[in-house]
């Protein structure tokens, strides 16, 4: 499940399971699909 969060005066849609913000919901749910709820491999 994507959630649409207001930050900065902006709409950005988070990740359920990792956290990840994007800022276009299509991103955000295809990253979701995709998603293996662990950390993030950007942030090794």
């Amino acid at each position: 499940m994507v959630t649409a969060t207001e930050r900065d005066e902006m709409t950005w849609y988070r990740c359920d399971a990792c956290g990840l913000l994007l800022s276009d919901q299509t991103d955000a749910e295809q990253h979701e699909e995709h998603c293996d709820a662990e950390d993030p491999s950007y942030l090794q």
